[in-house]
Parts: C-alpha cells; sequence; structure tokens
C-alpha cells in the first residue's frame, strides 16, 4: 500500500497531504522532516518529526534509503526543501497545508 501512494507521488511529482501522514509515517524508510526554524518546531511539532531547519538544510546529510516526508508551517518552505533534497538525489515529498492542516496530537 505505502509502494503504491509513493510511486504515484514521485511519478506525478505531487504532495502528499497531512491526513496521509500517519500511515506514511508507519514505514520504517520514512522520516518526516520538518523544516520550521527551531523555535517554531518548539512550539509545537509531530511527534515523529527531526527538526532541520530550511536555513541550515545544506548541513544536513540525508540517508540514501529513507523517503523524505518535508513539512513547514504552510507548506511554502517545505516546498523549497523538498526540491533541494530531489535535485540532490534524495526521494522527498512535500507535505501540502503543512502544520496549518494537521489536526492530530503536538508535542512540545
Amino acid at each position: 500500500m505505502l509502494e503504491n501512494i509513493f510511486s504515484a507521488v514521485f511519478k506525478k511529482g505531487e504532495s502528499l497531504t497531512v491526513e496521509q501522514l500517519p500511515e506514511l509515517l508507519t514505514d520504517k524508510n520514512t522520516v518526516l522532516l520538518d523544516v520550521r526554524e527551531s523555535h517554531e518546531f518548539s512550539s509545537g511539532h509531530i511527534k515523529e518529526a527531526k527538526n532541520v531547519p530550511l536555513s541550515q538544510l545544506e548541513l544536513f546529510k540525508p540517508e540514501a534509503n529513507k523517503t523524505y516526508l518535508v513539512i513547514c508551517q504552510s507548506g511554502m518552505r517545505s516546498l523549497r526543501a523538498t526540491n533541494y533534497l530531489k535535485q540532490a538525489g534524495y526521494k522527498a515529498v512535500n507535505i501540502r497545508g503543512g502544520m496549518n492542516s494537521w489536526r492530530g496530537p503536538i508535542v512540545y
């Protein structure tokens, strides 16, 4: 099921919705990358998220075998980060709507 979702997204170059996140995060090769600044991240984030601010993305060392689901506050910075990661040869998907659309639990 997850492979079908990812392959369709990569073929079309589309974004995913926040509603798809819980299922996708069950895959051990999927990483939720929150590219908001540290102070934004600490004000509330999805439990599984790893914080790598967009301003520091060039220092991040992605793992080649992982798929990165990229989120920010609204979806604009995450789109930039997704494009950056894709151009560098990594699997990355933007999360449309970002934390503004997330209705699930958050941690601080």
